[in-house]
Order: C-alpha cells, then sequence, then structure tokens
C-alpha cells in the first residue's frame, strides 16, 4: 500500500471551536474524534493534523503556549487510544504582528505549504491522501494538490457550506455530519474502489 494520510484541521474538526482558542482550558475534544483517529491508525495511514493558528501573528497565544495546548490534545487522544502522526500549524498572518509572523506564507490555508511539507517529511504522495475540514479554504489546500476533500458540518462547517456549496468553484468530494463519517466514507471509497481494480483485472 503506497504510504498515505488523512490530514485533519484542528478547531472545528477535532475539537471545539471556540473562536481563537488561547488556553489549555478551552480545549474540548469532540466526542468522536478518537474512534475516527483510531480508525485512520488501524489501516495504516498517516493522521496528521494542519492548522492555521494567526493568533500568534496576532500576539494573542505564543507558539509555547501552542504545544502545551497540543501537547494536552495529543494525550487526551491517546488515552483513547488514538495516535496523531505529526501537527503542522501556520503561525502567520499577511496583516497582523511583526517578524517572523507578519508575512504572506505558503503554509497559510488555503494555500498547500504545510501539505507539501508534511510530504516531504513523509513520503507521501498527495494525490493518494485526503483532507477533512469544517472550512472550504480546507477544501481548495486539498484541490491544490490533487488530493480528495471532505467538508464535515462541525464547527464553521454548516455555515459555510450554506454560503458557499452554489458559489465556489471548489467544492468537496463530500460532505459528512463529522469527522467519524468522514473517516468512514474516505475507507469505505478506498475499498470500494480497490475491489473494483480487482475485479477490472479478473
Amino acid at each position: 500500500m503506497k504510504n498515505r494520510a488523512i490530514f485533519i484541521d484542528r478547531d472545528g474538526t477535532i475539537n471545539e471551536e471556540v473562536g481563537f482558542l488561547t488556553m489549555t482550558s478551552q480545549f474540548r475534544l469532540f466526542g468522536f474524534a478518537a474512534e475516527a483517529i483510531r480508525l485512520i491508525n488501524d489501516v495504516g495511514w498517516r493522521a496528521i493534523v494542519v492548522t492555521n493558528q494567526s493568533g500568534i501573528a496576532r500576539g494573542l497565544f505564543t507558539e509555547e503556549s501552542l504545544a502545551e495546548l497540543h501537547a494536552q490534545m495529543e494525550r487526551s487522544l491517546e488515552q483513547k487510544g488514538a495516535l496523531i502522526d505529526a501537527i503542522y500549524y501556520c503561525p502567520h498572518h499577511p496583516d497582523f504582528g511583526g517578524p517572523p509572523y507578519r508575512q504572506d506564507c505558503n503554509c497559510r490555508k488555503p494555500k498547500p505549504g504545510l501539505l507539501e511539507k508534511a510530504a516531504r517529511d513523509f513520503s507521501l504522495d498527495l494525490k493518494e491522501c485526503h483532507v477533512i475540514g469544517d472550512r472550504y479554504r480546507d477544501v481548495e489546500m486539498g484541490r491544490a494538490v490533487g488530493a480528495r476533500s471532505v467538508l464535515v458540518m462541525t464547527g464553521y462547517g454548516r455555515e459555510e457550506y450554506r454560503a458557499q456549496h452554489e458559489l465556489s468553484p471548489q467544492q468537496p468530494d463530500h460532505v459528512a455530519e463529522n469527522l467519524l463519517v468522514a473517516v468512514r466514507w474516505i475507507l469505505n471509497s478506498e475499498r470500494e474502489y480497490e475491489t473494483n481494480e480487482i475485479d477490472a483485472r479478473c
């Protein structure tokens, strides 16, 4: 099997959306998140978090406090048997902060820099990967590298879908109620594809 990953947005997808998540006491893991990530672990794919964190550029929190929050998230998931392979984040914003955070970078979604860095680190074929998130910028990021995408209805997802599903030229490959439903859809789709390929060769 090719080295594959499911890239997962953080806020509104893995945990509850609270605006700018600035401290660990605000963190609330969705009840379905651990099961979803365990499914990814069980099939041998990478589970990789990709997240914009412009609160750093805006001076709302530091990279050190973000690391503490991510450590808490990983502990919460590990306690339920779910493992994150890596977390990639963009601390930048084109209009806020000072050096080095104020910049028009390639890692701020919907640009694909976070996916491209993960692909280098894990030798991934991005065209064999998937992106799950609650924003159309997640969809656009996936499209930029040829990955398939799923928009979830948690977080900002339902609001974004209502506003964008008839307007945006970049539409998700699927719309799912939450992260768990999204992962199940991806894995079922892959199984069906592999079965059809085997049948075609017979």
